[in-house]
């Protein structure tokens, strides 16, 4: 069905330098809106910037850490009165909340309860969508449903489960206007190198070793950016208050399969770019997610095959070598 643009909705995008939240961004500038975008650090090279592909006269950023700055923000929703709020901004990385786990609670849970308690007060703010991840529930057994029976495994996943429980209480005591999003394995273009497949990419164009944990026996669902895109912008227009929608694909690969169809679309021999070592602590073997709900609720369906993702992920590593190249290739954790 045709889209129809409200041009007076103003967004606020949190954690807009993210690989999804700078994605984000560029479809709502695209589509029209007016969008300020805040993130703790200052913005990267373009390379890793969508929302700098293209015009951005109606987007504004802001250099912003909601540990520290939460007041300076809360000045900048004052003026802007967005109708809508999209929070990408959390402490990530599964493994290295292992070695700090107080600093994922601090971002992800102390910080946020400040946020959103000074958020529900702001009379303009229609919808508030939560970006969540499905490493809440913890290793899947077959597809899952969206609820808030949570089994998480790791300080990361703790730590966006207790956020999570903390916005339903506000649902339910103030009625605040939350929807949480929980997307599958999410790439493309933009992604950060450290990511598995930006990462393999690298490896097999520059003659370098890839690491793969546990033999990349894993189970995963990935789904392109512009599909996850699509479907967060539908349910900040359109999300019942309270609901969960996940956002996945139909289709399933193990981290092994991925990389092999990597090598194939370069032209590497699997065995000669990878190096199979031991699965990190807490490693979840599968998230399987039912996305029957974002579907039967908005019309949305997946767009980009894992292929046709691939080869236009290959094809900006490729573009964008000189610079890929130069970088570093680990995460690098930042307190």
């Amino acid at each position: 069905m045709p889209r129809v643009v409200v041009t007076m909705e103003r967004f606020l995008v949190l954690g807009s330098n993210s690989f999804s939240g700078s994605h984000f961004v560029r479809h709502l500038l695209d589509l029209g809106h007016e969008v300020l975008g805040a993130s703790r650090s200052e913005e990267p090279d373009e390379v890793f910037l969508a929302h700098r592909w293209g015009d951005v006269t109606s987007f504004r950023f802001e250099q912003i850490d909601l540990n520290h700055d939460l007041d300076r923000l809360m000045g900048l929703v004052e003026a802007l009165e967005p109708s809508h709020v999209v929070n990408f901004a959390s402490q990530g990385m599964v493994a290295q909340s292992w070695d700090h786990p107080d600093h994922w609670y601090q971002t992800n849970v102390v910080a946020q309860v400040r946020l959103h308690d000074r958020l529900r007060q702001v009379a303009s703010l229609k919808k508030y969508v939560h970006i969540s991840t499905p490493e809440v529930y913890g290793s899947t057994n077959g597809k899952v449903r969206e609820s808030f029976d949570f089994a998480p495994t790791t300080p990361y996943a703790v730590s966006r489960a207790a956020c999570d429980l903390h916005l339903r209480s506000f649902y339910q005591a103030y009625g605040f206007p939350v929807v949480f999003t929980r997307a599958a394995n999410v790439y493309g273009p933009g992604q950060q190198i450290y990511r598995i497949i930006p990462r393999a990419m690298l490896c097999c164009l520059l003659g370098r070793r890839l690491p793969l944990h546990g033999g990349g026996e894993s189970m995963r669902n990935f789904i392109h950016i512009q599909d996850v895109c699509d479907a967060t912008y539908e349910v900040a227009l359109r999300g019942v208050a309270g609901e969960s929608y996940h956002v996945a694909g139909q289709s399933t690969v193990t981290i092994r399969g991925l990389v092999e169809a990597v090598c194939a679309l370069a032209g590497c021999d699997f065995d000669e770019v990878v190096d199979l070592v031991p699965d990190r602590i807490g490693k979840d073997q599968c998230y399987l997610l039912d996305s029957g709900h974002v579907r039967d609720s908005f019309g949305w369906v997946e767009g980009i095959s894992l292929s046709e993702g691939l080869s236009s992920t290959m094809s900006w590593v490729g573009e964008n070598i000189e610079v890929l190249s130069r970088l570093p290739v680990d995460y690098i954790h930042k307190p």
